[in-house]
């Protein structure tokens, strides 16, 4: 029994002629060799539009979480330059108030040159090289952002601590001035200044410790100085006297008043009565005795006596 014979494929033949040189190509396919051909050239552009699709996805989906990152950090950088502008706005307040408060009346200013160095040595303060430390601001604050807010809040927070410190300072120079004897302390007449004298009583050489300011009796005699009243009280010659510590150790001695207008321990601003003037203890006439002492140590009221006398 014969073979069957095996069916041959559909072939076809495409010619390609080329009519100047007169040459011809011929291309023979098979069907399933077409078939093929057409099937990968309508799939191969979607192939590559799924690829460029899947490939615009993983982009988005990157630059969506490199956005949330973003968006975190900058939420980040606000908050803390929130905070460090509020730092320097303290800072800058600190200062001006500094500022404010260091502006002194020339006249206590030339008072406190007056006084021992010993005295003005206890109000000394501030520390140096604020300006260098301001300085470095630039030198330092550079790099990237979270390095950079660091620097910044360690430089901002070095220079508050420095403030601290001169604003102890700026204080204790204003308690020195508060402190320090700047106005008369009666209206009145000098009649014996600070020195050597002779005793009115005895027309011997004597040493007088203080001024004497001859006034009307009851004329109102006023605290030269804030301070506490450490005595008011009888004491022999100098008759009634009120005695104030007015801190850094200062005192200031009021004798021979007619009555007191304060107690001890009362505390006293510049310029409030403590007193009335008299002639009580040893004395020639309604006057008031005056006296400064630093440490122990007399010194010449004179010398401090830039201001004119309470209200």
């Amino acid at each position: 029994m014969p073979k069957p014979r095996r069916r041959r494929p559909r072939r076809y033949t495409i010619v390609i002629a080329d009519r100047r040189r007169r040459a011809y190509r011929r291309l023979t396919l098979s069907v399933r060799t077409g078939i093929a051909a057409a099937a990968a050239f309508l799939v191969l552009p979607v192939l590559i539009g799924a690829g460029l699709r899947w490939s615009a996805s993983a982009e988005i989906e990157r630059l969506r979480t490199t956005a949330e990152v973003l968006e975190v950090e900058n939420r980040s950088y606000r908050a803390a330059t929130g905070a460090l502008a509020g730092q320097i706005q303290s800072l800058q307040s600190t200062v001006s108030d500094l500022g404010e408060r260091s502006r002194m009346d020339p006249a206590a200013a030339k008072a406190m040159e007056k006084l021992p160095a010993h005295v003005k040595a206890q109000a000394a303060g501030g520390p140096p090289g604020l300006a260098n430390a301001s300085a470095s601001l630039f030198v330092t604050a550079l790099g990237p952002p979270d390095d950079t807010f660091g620097v910044l809040r360690e430089l901002l927070q070095s220079l508050e601590s420095r403030l601290r410190l001169v604003q102890v300072g700026v204080e204790r120079r204003e308690a020195l001035a508060a402190a320090t004897p700047t106005i008369w302390p009666a209206h009145g007449w000098l009649t014996d200044v600070y020195g050597r004298r002779s005793d009115p009583f005895t027309g011997q050489p004597d040493f007088h410790p203080g001024l004497d300011i001859a006034t009307e009796k009851g004329q109102p005699v006023y605290a030269t100085a804030h301070g506490t009243v450490r005595s008011a009280e009888r004491a022999g010659a100098y008759g009634n006297m009120v005695v104030v510590d007015h801190g850094f150790g200062l005192l200031t001695r009021y004798a021979h008043l007619q009555r007191f207008n304060v107690k001890p321990n009362n505390r006293v601003k510049r310029g409030d009565v403590i007193g009335f003037a008299g002639s009580t203890g040893r004395a020639t006439g309604d006057h008031v005795h005056y006296e400064v002492i630093a440490n122990g140590r007399m010194l010449n009221p004179l010398k401090f006596l830039f201001n004119r006398v309470g209200p």
